[in-house]
């Protein structure tokens, strides 16, 4: 209790720079002023509006959730005239509907957009429905499945992999908050054949037997550390508004055949994904367990009412790159919770 009240004193704290004044020194005298306060405000009551504020967001709730995010992303496209690929760096678009019951249960639909020959082009599109256990405050906990419907003849390399698990834990009762997932992901051997002609060219070694028998699958592991700062009504006085600054490192390491198909959030912890952050990057052949990036992501995000703006930037050292291994993407996440 003792550690809670300072940790909701210190962000009050944070929050009210804007009301209160500092103390001055007089640089001649060497003699501090008196202290002023600003008496106009009660920092009781602005205590516990945080507290309150902070219970708020970690207590499961029923909501609806529309969002569009716009960003870029690496993406490895075949050159049909010296049968090479070359990497490039395009607009994304990723609009979402989910619905997250209070009990914990959700299902998320989205769609993947890349700028492609002048246009938009809907390449993938999934589904994902998933179990958070949010009741207790000192951790958090779930599980998703997610699977890829992806376009056939598409330009640029998408993993075969269709099928993903992923699994996550989160223990959000220390300042600074330590979380490990989970993912494994499968495919299917004419999802593989589409993509023959790309996985060859990313490989480390290039595969001289096709074999029936080879596993379609990839797994890895990401640790992460993160803190949430808070500031409520930075801008207005109403009592709906609040922005949050959340920077997060995170590591990860797994078998890199594939590759998964992109970057997935959860409650807990957000999956790297060096196949489209890395702008070099390697598949290798044999199933072997290897460290593939170190992240470090700052994401903010400005909510009032329903309404919710999320700028994210992301710098991703990627491991297995042979040149170009640090990369930097910047993304712009909008909608409506309600």
């Amino acid at each position: 209790m003792f550690k809670k009240s300072i940790f909701i004193a210190f962000l009050a704290l944070l929050g009210s720079i804007a009301y209160c004044q500092t103390p001055r020194v007089d640089s001649l005298a060497g003699v501090d002023d008196d202290l002023k306060i600003d008496t106009s405000v009660d920092y009781d009551e602005l205590m516990d509006e945080l507290a309150s504020f902070i219970d708020s967001i970690l207590a499961p709730r029923s909501y609806f959730l529309a969002s569009v995010a716009l960003g870029q992303g690496y993406y490895n496209f075949s050159n049909k005239t010296n049968n090479t690929l070359s990497t490039s760096k395009r607009m994304t678009l990723s609009p979402t509907l989910a619905y997250y019951d209070r009990n914990g249960l959700g299902i998320t639909m989205t769609g993947n957009l890349v700028s492609d020959s002048q246009r938009l082009n809907l390449y993938q599109v999934t589904v994902s429905p998933t179990y958070d256990y949010l009741e207790d405050r000192n951790f958090a906990l779930g599980v998703g499945y997610v699977r890829y419907f992806t376009k056939d003849s598409l330009r640029f390399y998408v993993s075969p992999l269709q099928n993903e698990i992923n699994a996550y834990f989160l223990w959000r009762k220390p300042w600074l908050k330590p979380g490990i997932a989970a993912n494994f992901g499968w495919g299917s051997r004419t999802e593989y054949k589409k993509r023959l002609e790309f996985i060859e060219r990313l490989q480390i070694r290039r595969l001289l037997v096709t074999t029936t028998e080879e596993s379609i699958a990839d797994f890895s592991l990401t640790g992460s550390l993160r803190h949430d700062f808070y500031w409520l009504n930075v801008f207005s006085r109403k009592g709906k508004e609040h922005i949050r600054l959340s920077p997060q490192f995170a590591f990860s390491a797994g078998t890199q055949k594939f590759g998964f198909n992109q970057t997935t959030g959860s409650y807990g912890i957000t999956r790297n994904n060096p196949l489209y952050n890395a702008g070099n990057i390697s598949l290798d052949e044999t199933m072997r367990f290897q460290p593939l990036a170190a992240t470090l992501y700052l994401r903010s995000e400005y909510s009032f009412g329903k309404f919710f703006l999320q700028p994210q930037i992301i710098l991703d050292y990627y491991f297995p790159a042979r040149e170009k291994n640090l990369t930097a993407l910047v993304s712009v996440n909008m909608g409506f919770a309600f």
